[in-house]
């Protein structure tokens, strides 16, 4: 199952062949084994690269942030924090608008849920996040 190489094996989907790389509908996206809070459509914006890009977690304790050169190159990888899964890696070729960060993340490490279950899926607390700015 793609879900479990991804989150359990360090593993990386596809890019533009996965789930959430062009959704672009209001919620949050949670740790797909845990439920964790992890990122909002908020923070979400199209890198080009094929996956899901955010230009930060909903909660910056939910992710940490480990070294990773297993491809000969230093990079950075973005895991949760309650589940231990790999969610993807961080660059920091996001908008500079934004805080310049990016974190591209695999679809198979995430749930989605839309703006409108938030309530009924018990993550009613980050309704307000969604409610116009008046």
């Amino acid at each position: 199952m793609e879900q479990y190489r991804v989150t359990q094996q360090c593993g990386t989907e596809p890019p533009f062949r996965n789930a959430y790389w062009d959704n672009h509908r209001p919620g949050i996206y949670v740790d797909v084994v845990t439920g964790e809070p992890l990122f909002t459509s908020l923070d979400k914006f199209d890198s080009g690269t094929g996956w899901p890009s955010f230009t930060k977690p909903i909660d910056k304790s939910n992710v940490v942030e480990k070294s990773d050169r297993t491809l000969g190159m230093e990079r950075t990888e973005v895991r949760s924090s309650q589940g231990d899964s790999h969610l993807g890696h961080l660059f920091d070729d996001g908008p500079g608008d934004k805080g310049g960060m990016r974190y591209c993340i695999n679809s198979a490490a995430l749930r989605f849920i839309p703006v409108e279950k938030l309530q009924e899926e018990g993550y009613g607390k980050y309704l307000p996040l969604f409610e116009k700015k008046k």
